[in-house]
């Protein structure tokens, strides 16, 4: 039992190892160089009235706040450039158009000076209004400039009190632009609609949302966060699909981002040479309330609109990310000298939107494109991406039942004795 469990672990590892390779196209590892600018995080904090409640471990919010502040200074990586924006911390009045204005650079995107950012932290008092939407403008102006990782963490107890201007919108308008920007959002003992308003900010630029009822509980999340900006990242670039293939795009292989409108059609093109393999994927996002039954479709079709292979997918409004993909490998060729092939990529959705919901901007959309050497041989091709592996996994098989063999023979031989002696 023991070796057959072993076994099974070798070959699971071996499955992992054969398809680890087809994780990162070959252009988005040449995106994680080390000349890669330096990675930027901007804690915007709210300083409301609300952060005087004392329901965080039997302290306020302001102090739990301030705590995990200080701890996260500390232990801040000295690669990565960190800003302090606060949200309701200096007007007092009662004033809404002000009050709803009242956002500020604490201390400055930059090198950390651990000391002059806890002395700037320090100072606060819970004061006025919660302009959130407004805050999280000048946090993306803020991080502007470098093509290094750049991720907002936003800290909050309470809805956005500046209403009309949509902090949701807000996020969504920031992820249209495609400057590759995360939103992560924390809400201290929030409410039902506080966390509903918080979710769907993380949710347009693709970040998180964590409920926070303890100090310790925040700092780690926010210590996470500063951290996971440090790590190397593929930096999705940025495109515009067209409206038919004569008009797209020339893409290679890469982390690409787009919008897409509801049930629109995108199109993308790509060069595949004789002997080489082309392996699409694509993700579509329902950043917003939609119907439920829907779908992704992923075509690649030649140039006079001749299917080639497809991948889809359907759902029934219990996901978030509708994902698909396709694998098309050119045969080789015996001129040296044969053309590329330019392969037409279609990306459709059928989703739509709720009574009420805005349409526009686009659903968030990311394409990767991995163009690579091909398989020898076509059969290799469907073997479930594992390619020539398959004979190695035979030969570990192979020898797992043959020990198996050994082992019960031996096994029995040794019962045999004892039962003898």
């Amino acid at each position: 039992m023991i070796t057959r469990q072993r076994l099974a672990a070798g070959v699971c590892a071996l499955l992992a190892a054969l398809t680890a390779g087809f994780a990162l196209p070959a252009g988005a590892a040449a995106a994680e160089s080390d000349g890669q600018a330096a990675p930027k995080v901007e804690l915007v904090l709210d300083v409301s009235g609300s952060m005087r409640t004392r329901d965080i471990d039997g302290g306020t919010r302001m102090a739990a706040a301030k705590q995990a502040f200080n701890e996260v200074l500390d232990a801040t990586p000295e690669e990565v450039q960190l800003g302090i924006r606060t949200l309701g911390a200096n007007y007092h009045g009662n004033d809404r158009k002000t009050g709803c204005k009242d956002t500020a650079q604490l201390y400055p995107v930059g090198p950390l000076n651990r000391t002059d950012a806890k002395t700037a932290v320090a100072t606060l008092s819970p004061t006025g209004w919660t302009p959130i939407g407004p805050a999280l403008l000048k946090a993306a102006d803020d991080l502007q400039g470098g093509n290094g990782t750049r991720r907002i963490v936003l800290i909050s107890d309470g809805e956005d009190t500046c209403q009309p201007l949509d902090p949701c919108e807000v996020a969504r308008e920031i992820a249209a632009k495609g400057v590759g920007l995360t939103i992560d959002t924390l809400g201290l003992v929030p409410d039902a609609k506080t966390r509903d308003q918080l979710s769907c900010i993380a949710d347009a630029t693709g970040g998180t949302y964590t409920s926070v009822q303890h100090k310790e509980q925040l700092s780690d999340r926010v210590g996470q966060l500063v951290d996971r900006a440090a790590d190397p990242v593929v930096t999705p670039v940025a495109t515009e699909g067209a409206a038919d293939c004569a008009k797209a795009p020339a893409l290679k292989s890469g982390l690409y981002t787009d919008r897409e409108e509801f049930g629109q059609q995108r199109w993308y093109r790509v060069d595949v040479n004789p002997g080489q393999e082309l392996r699409a994927s694509v993700s579509v996002a329902d950043d917003r309330t939609v119907s439920p039954d829907y779908g992704v479709l992923l075509r690649a079709v030649t140039v006079h609109g001749r299917e080639i292979v497809r991948g889809e997918a359907a759902g029934n409004g219990r996901t978030d990310v509708m994902s698909t993909g396709l694998r098309y490998p050119r045969p080789e060729s015996d001129d040296n000298n044969a053309p590329a092939e330019t392969v037409c990529l279609q990306v459709t959705n059928s989703f739509s939107a709720a009574p009420g919901v805005k349409t526009t901007p686009g659903l968030p959309l990311e394409l990767t494109v991995d163009v690579v050497d091909g398989p020898d041989k076509a059969a290799d091709v469907a073997a479930f991406g594992l390619g020539r592996g398959w004979w190695l996994l035979g030969v570990l098989v192979l020898v797992g039942f043959l020990a198996g063999l050994v082992w019960g023979w031996v096994s029995r031989w040794r019962i045999a004795v004892w039962r003898t002696n």
